[in-house]
C-alpha cells in the first residue's frame, strides 16, 4: 500500500493483493519504521458503523475507514476511486483510497507485480495515449 500526504489530503492506493485482504479480513495496514523502534502505521478498514469515507489520526495510526457496502462494492468492481472531503473546524480533509496501477513507462527498482492493469495500457501500446 501506498501513503501519499500533500497538505490537507491523505491518499491510499491499494495493490489487487490488498484489495482482496481488505475484501476478505476487513483491513489492510503498513508502515514506516523509523529509528528508535518509533513506526507510523497506516491502515484502511470495513467499518459497518461509518456513513462516509473517514480518516483519523491516533498514536502514530493513520486509519481510513470505508463505509461496509462502499467497500464491498469498490473491491469487487472495476471502481477505481473512493473519496470524500470531510469538512473540520481548521478547513477540510480529502480523503483518498485508489486501486493502485502499474505505470505506463517502467520505473527502475519498483515492483509492479501486483499492480492493477493501467487501464491506457494496451492503448500506450498501440501508440494511442492520449
Amino acid at each position: 500500500m501506498k501513503l501519499r500526504i500533500k497538505g490537507d489530503s491523505v491518499r491510499m492506493r491499494l495493490t489487487r493483493q490488498e484489495v482482496r485482504e481488505l475484501d476478505e479480513r476487513g483491513e489492510v495496514a503498513d508502515k514506516v519504521r523509523f529509528d528508535g523502534g518509533a513506526a507510523l502505521v497506516y491502515r484502511v478498514k470495513r467499518d459497518a458503523v461509518v456513513g462516509t469515507l473517514s480518516a483519523a489520526y491516533d498514536r502514530n495510526t493513520i486509519e481510513v475507514l470505508i463505509p461496509e457496502q462502499a467497500a464491498r462494492t469498490w473491491c469487487n468492481t472495476d471502481v477505481v476511486t473512493l473519496e470524500y472531503t470531510k469538512h473540520t473546524a481548521e478547513g477540510g480533509l480529502h480523503i483518498i483510497v485508489e486501486k493502485d496501477f502499474s505505470c505506463l513507462e517502467p520505473r527502475a527498482d519498483e515492483d509492479e507485480s501486483d499492480q492493477f492493469p493501467h487501464p491506457r495500457a494496451s492503448r500506450a501500446k498501440d501508440g494511442c495515449v492520449g
